[in-house]
């Protein structure tokens, strides 16, 4: 009879649901905290965490804190991080495609930049795949100008120039203007305007403040160049673990965040300028002979990437187009 208390406990347990582990991921991200796109994902992982009632937590380590920005997509590739947010133009070295929207003026709004994602993603995403990852969604910079030292009348005044270049577009932008392209990180380019490293670049006014790039950089050309994105990537394997109720929660985090952040650029463009102006800096249309001059650095750069990027290229642009 002893044995009964024993075998009922045994039954009540076989019987009690199985409690859900909980599945931890981490996300490295380039940028402050403070900036738009760290803070949506942010709000993305609490998505998630909420949705899934904690069976997913999603870390967000802003900054470069877990990896600098070059190494975030290879760390996601490997499984180090089951997820990453990357700069997409900074890895066109690897494959054009990915740099899509750093070519200059090719999409030069937002709603422009909006049709060229749905005309790239169908491309992107069957790289992703070939490589082990996916896309959960991308959201785009606020646009892109010119940040100098002295005034601009032309390109030619960018000669000799130390520039800060980001990506392939924007270090090939240098050649054709004869500056000299630094590159720089991101969460190092305080310092590197503070030492003298750099004295121009082409970013957006969100990176201008995070940056505070008015203590050390007189004038901003609003020339709306491109809007460049940022993407988050998931490691295929990570998610295919995921149960289906979760994947769906991801996604339609993902989905929400797109929405979200694009919504959120928009209005960082806005108040970026105005912070800009209010700290003391110069913000200016481009003069006609810079404008020109942008305009066919462009229509260079245009050309030199359909011939690098071959059929896919071709197969974004005239999605894009159509």
């Amino acid at each position: 009879m002893k044995l009964l208390p024993t075998l009922l406990t045994a039954a009540a347990l076989l019987a009690a649901p199985a409690v859900q582990a909980q599945t931890k991921w981490d996300l490295p991200a380039a940028y402050p905290a403070t900036n738009f796109h760290s803070e949506n994902l942010v709000q993305f992982a609490a998505d998630v965490e909420r949705a899934t009632g904690g069976k997913l937590k999603i870390t967000v380590h802003a900054n470069a804190a877990l990896f600098k920005a070059p190494e975030i997509k290879r760390a996601v590739q490997g499984g180090q991080a089951q997820i990453g947010e990357i700069l997409l133009p900074a890895y066109q070295n690897e494959w054009q495609v990915f740099g899509a929207d750093g070519v200059p003026f090719l999409a030069d709004s937002y709603d422009e930049a909006a049709k060229l994602w749905r005309a790239q993603r169908p491309v992107l995403d069957k790289k992703l795949a070939e490589q082990g990852l996916m896309a959960l969604y991308a959201v785009a910079w606020p646009p892109q100008g010119i940040y100098t030292k002295k005034p601009l009348a032309s390109a030619a005044d960018l000669k000799g120039v130390k520039w800060r270049a980001y990506s392939p577009a924007t270090a090939r932008i240098a050649e054709l203007v004869g500056a000299q392209p630094v590159t720089v990180q991101a969460a190092e380019f305080a310092q590197a305007l503070a030492t003298g490293v750099v004295e121009s670049t082409m970013t957006s006014g969100a990176t201008g403040v995070d940056s505070k790039l008015y203590e050390h950089l007189k004038y901003y050309y609003d020339t709306q160049a491109w809007l460049p994105k940022n993407a988050v990537i998931v490691n295929k394997t990570a998610f295919a673990a995921l149960d289906k109720p979760t994947q769906d929660a991801v996604l339609k985090a993902a989905a929400d965040a797109e929405a979200r952040g694009w919504a959120a650029s928009r209005k960082v463009n806005v108040d970026t300028i105005e912070k800009l102006k209010a700290n003391g800096m110069q913000v200016l249309a481009p003069p006609p002979a810079l404008k020109a001059d942008l305009q066919r650095i462009g229509e260079t750069m245009l050309k030199e990437w359909v011939e690098k990027a071959g059929p896919e290229g071709r197969q974004v642009i005239d999605g894009f187009r159509k």
